[in-house]
């Protein structure tokens, strides 16, 4: 789920009800994706992470806050219904 890098075409992105606003995009995106039973597949990449010092800035509270919104949009009255805004949600804006 925490990844690098997401592709996906064009008019599923579009349709994604994106309200993430900081690290639990990840989440967000990946439990949209299997609710639609989309298929998600690993490609290895090479990649070179940050160090705090060159400006990396997520953390172990990130990963509680991202844990937090799936288990609430797993959980969530409107399975990520974009008309409804499950509680708890905070309005974000939609890429």
């Amino acid at each position: 789920m925490e990844t690098c890098y997401k592709l996906l075409p064009s008019p599923l992105w579009q349709s994604l009800p994106l309200r993430a606003m900081r690290f639990e995009f990840e989440p967000e995106v990946t439990a949209q994706l299997l609710r639609r039973r989309s298929r998600i597949v690993n490609v290895p990449i090479r990649y070179d992470p940050r160090t705090a010092e060159q400006g990396k800035k997520i953390g172990l509270r990130d990963g509680w806050q991202a844990l937090s919104y799936l288990v609430r949009l797993r959980f969530s009255p409107s399975g990520g219904d974009p008309k409804q805004s499950p509680a708890g949600f905070e309005e974000g804006v939609r890429h």
